[in-house]
């Protein structure tokens, strides 16, 4: 059974997609990425949305290793419509019949290996890009959703409170530039073929967000939680935006169904926040009293940097709207860790209001 706090954010997600589904009804779906923060989304939602709508679709996600994620979710081998290939995305083995939509989401999104490894973090997007990209053509599927990175666009100037898909940019990091040139191995091998759609996705929280990651609203709530001293490396004046991962899931399953093909589509908020006032919010929403040490000082003058998209495209041409405050989405993350804890310990685990 999965925690009462997902089990609601399923019902939510099903109520807010039943209706634009049918697509998916008796069909194939691919998914890279399927283990990840985004990935594990996905499966769980298709799953809910299989049953309670009677789909009838299948699910077959690619991963390097499907025995140790079935060890972690052994709920899920009991699931007639999911099936598993193990491999690479670089070089795993086609396999047999036909997939009608492909969402191809492996990456390493990892600090360490950008830092130490960034021609390894390249090679994974890029040329496991172009090896499912020939798997795309090898099953004839009929649409293809490519999740990108706000990355594509690097630093995003000060002055502009909001990146929106149009901006050039230039990527300034191996990530950005290997999602940035897989997102025209995309579009070149789609023309006339199938449908690409193209999702920029910038910053999440919720549930199976890892707290001991790059992420620093994680990082916060695994403090507040482990009741530690809440640190900031910077001046804490940059300026992020934060989509709660129900809302993430129902615009990723609305762009593959609805979105314009050869089109990206920014996923995430609109509704800045400093990463100090992202600290006090957490600490807010667990009820604890963590000091919060802020290392860096800030430059006279200097504009707040920003990481913060506009979703205007989406909100216009898809109808798609955050349901979820800021506060409420860490609220809810907050009580799905505890309550994750308390299954696994067997002990009532409560955060404080």
């Amino acid at each position: 059974m999965r925690p009462p706090v997902i089990e609601e954010d399923l019902k939510n997600i099903v109520a807010a997609l039943e209706n634009g589904v049918a697509p998916l009804k008796g069909r194939q779906i691919f998914l890279t990425g399927g283990t990840g923060f985004l990935g594990k989304w996905l499966t769980d939602s298709f799953l809910y949305l299989n049953k309670a709508v009677g789909l009838e679709a299948r699910l077959t996600i690619l991963s390097r290793d499907p025995r140790a994620f079935l060890a972690c979710h052994p709920w899920l081998k009991a699931e007639p419509s999911l099936a598993f290939v193990q491999g690479d995305i670089r070089d795993f083995v086609f396999p047999p019949g036909k997939h009608d939509f492909i969402v191809h989401g492996a990456t390493a999104a990892s600090a360490k290996l950008e830092q130490e490894r960034p021609e390894e973090m390249y090679s994974v997007i890029t040329e496991g890009t172009r090896h499912l990209l020939e798997f795309t053509r090898h099953c004839a599927a009929e649409r293809l959703l490519y999740i990108s990175s706000g990355a594509v666009y690097g630093p995003q100037p000060p002055t502009l409170s909001q990146v929106p898909e149009t901006y050039e940019g230039v990527p300034a990091t191996a990530y950005g530039k290997g999602k940035r040139l897989s997102e025209q191995l995309c579009l070149d091998a789609a023309a006339g073929r199938f449908a690409c759609v193209i999702a920029r996705p910038f910053a999440f929280v919720g549930p199976y967000l890892p707290l001991d990651a790059h992420f620093a609203i994680g990082n916060f709530i695994r403090d507040c939680l482990e009741h530690r001293t809440l640190a900031i490396q910077g001046d804490g004046t940059p300026l992020r935006s934060y989509q709660y991962a129900a809302d993430m899931a129902v615009w990723l399953w609305t762009l593959l169904l609805r979105g314009e093909p050869a089109r990206a589509y920014n996923v995430g908020s609109d509704d800045a926040i400093s990463i100090l006032d992202v600290a006090r919010l957490v600490r807010a929403c667990a009820g604890t009293r963590n000091d919060i040490v802020v290392h860096g000082k800030r430059a006279e003058g200097a504009l707040p940097v920003r990481y913060v998209p506009s979703v205007d495209r989406a909100r216009e041409e898809l109808a798609l709207g955050q349901h979820q405050s800021l506060a409420d989405a860490i609220c809810r993350t907050i009580t799905w860790h505890c309550q994750s804890r308390a299954r696994c310990s067997g002990l009532d685990s409560t955060p404080k209001s």
